[in-house]
């Protein structure tokens, strides 16, 4: 609990890797992996889809059965603290309770395992008594972070990141080795398991994992190019494969003989969103394969391309059915990493490619489609593919390198993509974090009036601020935003975050919003770039805009990088000076 209570308090990502480090040398082998998951706040790996789902009054009734205390001044209780786990840690600190058996790891683990498994009939009452049992026999500070774990508040700011240096350090002596922690966490999509591996068995076991049927792989992903000009220079003088980029959602499909499943980029399983699509893919007369795909709404009535918007009216928990006759979509195929036991993600992009053609000649393929793609050269052919991927309603294109092997978890030029927006130096799109905000005034007051934005530094794994923006924001948004950011709410600055503005409120970094901006310029006021154009002076967007897109799709990490932005005003610049 010391420890819980010292990462709480922490604004410094060393003090917190350290503390983690402490904490996983004194962790068994046997229930490492357990630990690796609590304190990300979770029981498993993302892609199991497994959680609590208890409901904020199931938990003040079983606060109250565990201080003995009528549920009315529970509640008025957690009225002055806004927050469940400090309710039930002021609750029981008055408490003269003999504790009847001591709380561990593995006890708090399977009670909240067996809560988060007990569904049908009777099944409330019994995650109560659950709950109630773990919160009666914990101490006061016990119960509080049980509880704040339960409700999705245990903010101890510890991202994958940080595990994989803390894991690193602990068990190799030697940061440096991260690399191969990474690798088996991007191939396997699951710290605890990777953690466990590592204490029991050392850093070379995890180079025997594997790609695995229905455990998604962390995706590959592409750097931005601003122009024909410059994808083509990544090349270094090869040819390209040009495929259009959709606006849908990009799903990792795993058919197995008897399952599909299908993942998001955030590794979220997504199946029960797709019925029309798993039937689709069970079709197949194939036993065992891995596509990636991008999943696209389309116009019933003229088969052309719907906006992402539209898309997320699949993602609902009910009347799912009424959703497929109203949204239809299409699987737009572009890459395949698993065929009948076989990993390709080591075989060159290309031979992938010839592989799903030829899947889609044999199989015939049935409301699924493969990516259009053209092999380029040069500028012309390149800026006559981006015309006709932006008359049919594509976002722009993706432009690969022919040889390219399959990098889970990497972003590089071997992938670039080449978005319609960043062919001006007006129209720029970026995806940056949610931060912090500034209390609103006037028509607003009630709701924020700005909200504070950073870009991901992936060298040091901070989130570095940019802007403020203000602008964009419908009054549906506004009501959005405020409750929605209420959730993720800190009483300080995210140990991760790096600015030098003052917010009047701070949020975990975990929600990702598209803005537009005029240009990037020089700033003293925010950190995102510090130094890497002018000593003493970052980047920030100059009349930033939300464009009121919410990517949902994507994780804080997948945000614009510091890297990009600096680029970007690199290029800028180079543009200015020409004209």
């Amino acid at each position: 609990m010391d420890t819980f209570e010292n990462m709480e308090k922490t604004t410094s990502r060393l003090a917190l890797t350290d503390y983690l480090v402490e904490l996983l040398r004194k962790t068994p082998a046997s229930i490492i992996d357990r630990v690796v998951y609590l304190i990300q706040g979770k029981l498993h790996p993302d892609y199991e889809g497994v959680e609590l789902g208890l409901a904020e009054r199931l938990a003040t009734r079983a606060i109250s059965l565990a201080a003995g205390m009528d549920i009315s001044f529970i509640e008025q209780l957690y009225r002055k603290t806004g927050d469940l786990g400090d309710t039930v840690g002021k609750a029981l600190q008055s408490r003269n309770q003999k504790i009847s058996e001591k709380m561990t790891v593995e006890r708090v683990y399977q009670t909240l395992d067996k809560t988060a498994n007990c569904i049908g009939p009777g099944s409330q009452e019994t995650k109560l008594k659950l709950v109630s049992s773990l919160l009666t026999d914990g101490s006061s500070r016990e119960s509080r972070y049980i509880m704040k774990f339960i409700m999705g508040t245990l903010r101890l700011g510890i991202a994958e990141y940080t595990i994989i240096d803390a894991l690193a350090v602990c068990f190799t002596d030697n940061k440096a080795n991260r690399t191969v922690i990474q690798k088996a966490y991007n191939i396997s999509s699951d710290l605890g398991t990777v953690a466990k591996i590592l204490a029991r068995d050392g850093l070379d076991s995890l180079k025997s994992l594997r790609v695995t049927l229905h455990k998604p792989i962390r995706p590959m992903l592409a750097e931005r190019v601003r122009n024909a000009q410059e994808a083509i220079e990544r090349l270094n003088g090869h040819s390209g494969a040009v495929e259009y980029k959709l606006d849908g959602e990009r799903v990792q499909i795993h058919k197995g003989r008897n399952k599909v499943e299908l993942f998001s980029r955030r590794l979220e399983n997504i199946t029960k969103h797709y019925p029309d699509v798993v039937e689709a893919i069970q079709k197949l007369k194939i036993g065992e394969l891995i596509l990636e795909a991008e999943i696209v709404a389309v116009n019933s009535q003229t088969n052309e391309f719907l906006p992402f918007q539209e898309l997320m009216h699949r993602r609902r928990k009910h009347g799912i059915e009424q959703a497929v006759e109203g949204y239809p979509v299409v699987i737009y195929i572009f890459d395949i990493l698993y065929l009948e036991s076989k990993d390709l993600t080591s075989l060159p992009y290309l031979k992938r490619r010839a592989i799903i053609e030829n899947i889609a000649i044999e199989q015939n393929f049935d409301m699924l489609a493969l990516v259009h793609q053209k092999i380029v050269n040069n500028i012309e052919d390149l800026e006559k593919q981006m015309s006709r991927a932006i008359e049919i309603g594509c976002e722009g294109l993706m432009i690969k390198q022919p040889t390219s092997v399959y990098r889970a978890g990497a972003r590089e030029f071997a992938w670039t993509k080449l978005k319609r927006e960043y062919r001006s130096d007006l129209a720029d799109t970026l995806d940056l974090v949610i931060v912090g905000a500034l209390y609103g005034r006037g028509r607003r007051v009630g709701k924020y009036g700005a909200i504070l934005l950073a870009s991901y530094d992936a060298d040091s794994d901070i989130f570095r601020s940019t802007c403020k923006v203000g602008t964009g924001f419908t009054d549906e948004h506004l009501d959005f935003f405020y409750k929605k950011l209420e959730e993720i709410q800190l009483p300080h600055r995210h140990p991760r975050v790096d600015t030098r503005m003052h917010m009047d409120v701070w949020f975990e970094p975990k929600i990702v919003i598209e803005v537009s901006a005029s240009e990037i310029t020089l700033s003293p006021s925010h950190p995102a770039g510090l130094g890497a154009i002018r000593e003493k002076y970052g980047l920030a967007l100059r009349f930033p805009k939300f464009t009121g897109r919410i990517r949902e799709d994507k994780n804080p990490e997948d945000a614009t990088a510091v890297a990009e932005l600096v680029s970007m005003y690199k290029r800028q610049l180079r543009s200015v000076k020409k004209s």
